[in-house]
């Protein structure tokens, strides 16, 4: 693999957080502008993105459109409205930026003029537009709602919500799991994609594209734009759909298919790979169809592979067989030769260079956490953040290879606080073979004195606590509290290549727990500013059944825990839980006929074991590890008279999104830390 030196040190570039003591507080988390949706304009000169910011008082995100010129010298807001204005795209003649807003009641496509400031709402249907991509002569739209399969018309999906809101019976039955995914019980709708002819003024003649195949376009419940592309002539579309029949909830089969923009019969052109195929994109000349797949059937972390199709001859090669990294997302070049392509990497989310010839990647980033590429004819936009810097924007030179920060959408607001430096480090872990992690250390160290430690455990499991600005996680939010944070990228995360990734399926509770254990006393020999005997450990999901497992299995090692959303009981998660593929590859097959899988590493087995002190959180519409599992563990902690809380979020699901929620969750969770770290 070539490196690119000079651009490695990309961090180095950043503008750097302001230099006064205040505290970062959760309110200051919350309220960071975020920056998303970066796309060029055509002639390469403006960016334009949408922008959140936070309104405390109506605890909700609010989102506009801005453009900043690709040199960064001129920043210009374009909406104002306090409805969502998300998802810009530039018109074909870069003259206006298309966009979705909810400032009518309904999330419609609107188009805003540059030079005359003229704003058109382009479309007026009776649901919502909830995702939208427009073809490359500007004459087509796009774009998936959220309807009633049985209905031929938007005015016929309309009524049966009106008839679902105003009925007195509350009852729904199901034939069928899923009955409920995510945070959101099944009501018969399903969203699919649907195209219009589009002009400046509005959209005409709207045909049903998906329509033909039983299935959700996007997928649910974070499927968008991603999963469909319309081919450069504009007669075609492809997109990714999972058949939703009785199978459905144990499958990873998602096909691609190719229809007609006027709609019809759709063709399924990945039949033969029965794992996940999905993000299909032509490349700029339309000669060819490049899509990301996975190889193993009901293995959602398996490595997504670049597959590129010459769309005369029919060859498909795999362009990353030989490239031990999972492709997050990828881009094609105006040339067509290369591909530029983003993935977990050794703790980082990195930019590659991918030549199609060669099949081989250039490393352009190996810091932070690059997202939200944008390529142009000679430029590339992308969205940059570590963990020390939320996240702006950067264009980076396709010729000099140099890379130059266009946005400090938080200038004024970091101003007021300041964030801790922090390291990467590495140790031999499970079976002498190398894991890696982070120390963060708080603003105001001092290497003289002698810190407690905040010890955070990912979720996933097959997932990475890296170089990256996170919203909830974020490990800044406990060195402000005077703690050194530590995170451990165990066996089993990504971003190490697919073997370790893959070697904590079946294992939960052993290779992991051995990374962390032999973390601790790597800490303890490296850092003699941290007091690992005066630790708390932290984690969600994966990472609060880690916090069960250790609780029964390392329960001298900590003076507090915090689980939140964790599983307690393998049996009722396997039967509680909603997307059966997860849990049946990670335990080899079903609970009742690999019962021992479950219970080899079951914590509820072990709670005799517990005295550790540990807070418990869930958020009631979390349906993929159910309230149950956070009762149970609280029931067995109070039963034992082991000091505990149960902290219960009835409006929140797998994650405490509301801006109030999340300032109340860190709070109880830093009270608790103090409590036993701090105060005893």
């Amino acid at each position: 693999m070539k490196y690119l030196a000079f651009l490695l040190g990309v961090a180095a570039s950043t503008q750097a957080i302001a230099t006064d003591n205040q505290t970062f507080t959760a309110e200051d988390l919350v309220t960071l502008k975020r920056v998303s949706g970066a796309t060029l304009s055509p002639d390469g000169s403006m960016v334009a993105y949408h922008l959140r910011s936070t309104d405390l008082e109506a605890d909700k995100g609010l989102y506009d459109i801005y453009t900043v010129s690709s040199d960064g010298k001129t920043t210009t807001q374009i909406t104002t409205h306090k409805a969502a204005d998300t998802s810009p795209t530039w018109s074909k003649d870069g003259n206006s930026i298309y966009f979705l807003s909810s400032r009518n009641g309904s999330n419609q496509l609107y188009n805003y003029n540059i030079k005359s400031k003229k704003l058109s709402q382009i479309t007026d249907f009776p649901v919502s537009v909830d995702t939208y991509k427009i073809s490359n002569d500007g004459e087509h739209l796009v774009f998936s709602a959220t309807v009633f399969p049985e209905c031929d018309s938007f005015e016929c999906s309309k009524e049966n919500f009106e008839k679902q809101k105003n009925s007195k019976a509350t009852g729904k039955l199901y034939h069928k799991t899923f009955a409920r995914h995510w945070d959101t019980w099944l009501d018969g709708t399903q969203s699919q994609l649907f195209s219009a002819e589009l002009s400046k003024t509005g959209a005409e003649n709207v045909r049903p594209v998906s329509h033909s195949l039983n299935g959700n376009v996007p997928s649910r419940p974070f499927g968008g734009a991603e999963e469909y592309t319309i081919s450069p002539d504009g007669e075609n579309v492809v997109f990714t759909l999972r058949i939703s029949d009785e199978k459905e909830s144990r499958s990873t089969n998602f096909d691609l298919y190719q229809v007609s923009i006027k709609g019809g019969e759709a063709v399924n052109i990945t039949a033969d790979n029965p794992a996940w195929d999905t993000q299909p994109v032509f490349s700029p000349d339309g000669t060819k169809l490049a899509w990301l797949a996975m190889d193993r059937p009901g293995f959602e972390a398996d490595r997504l592979q670049i597959h590129l199709k010459d769309l005369e001859s029919g060859k498909v090669t795999n362009l990353t067989k030989d490239w031990d990294r999972s492709v997050s997302s990828y881009h094609f070049g105006h040339d067509g030769k290369t591909i530029y392509v983003t993935g977990n990497n050794l703790g980082k989310k990195s930019l590659w260079a991918f030549d199609i010839d060669s099949k081989t990647p250039t490393l352009l980033t190996d810091k932070g956490y690059v997202g939200g590429v944008s390529v142009g004819q000679d430029q590339l936009i992308y969205q940059y953040d570590d963990l020390q810097n939320p996240a702006d924007l950067y264009r980076l030179d396709l010729d000099s290879k140099q890379s130059q920060q266009i946005t400090q959408v938080n200038k004024e607001h970091t101003k007021n606080f300041k964030l801790g430096e922090y390291e990467q480090f590495k140790f031999d872990g499970w079976n002498d073979e190398t894991v890696y992690g982070y120390v963060v250390k708080p603003a105001d160290f001092d290497p003289k004195k002698k810190y407690p430690l905040a010890f955070l455990i990912h979720g996933g499991p097959q997932g990475s606590f890296g170089d990256h600005f996170h919203y909830r996680w974020n490990p800044q939010t406990y060195t402000a509290q005077g703690f050194v944070a530590v995170m451990i990228d165990f066996h089993g995360s990504t971003g190490y290549g697919q073997e370790f990734t893959d070697s904590i399926s079946g294992d939960w509770g052993g290779k992991p727990l051995e990374d962390l254990q032999k973390g601790m006393a790597y800490i303890e020999e490296t850092y003699e500013y941290i007091d690992t005997d005066n630790s708390c450990a932290l984690g969600a999901s994966y990472g609060g059944y880690m916090i069960n497992w250790i609780a029964g299995q390392w329960p001298d090692q900590f003076k507090c825990l915090v689980n939140h959303d964790g599983v307690f009981d393998n049996r009722m998660m396997y039967y509680a839980t909603e997307e059966l593929w997860f849990v049946e590859w990670e335990n080899g097959g079903t609970y009742y006929d690999v019962p021992e899988n479950f219970e080899k590493f079951n914590p509820v087995h072990h709670v005799k074991n517990w005295k550790t002190p540990m807070l418990v959180v869930q958020g009631t519409k979390d349906f993929r590890v159910p309230e149950t599992q956070s009762l149970g563990t609280f029931t067995a902690l109070q039963r034992q008279g082991i000091p505990s809380q149960l902290l219960v979020f009835e409006d929140e699901n797998h994650w405490v999104l509301k801006p109030n929620n999340s300032i109340q969750w860190h709070n109880v969770v830093n009270n608790w830390l103090h409590q036993w770290l701090t105060e005893q």
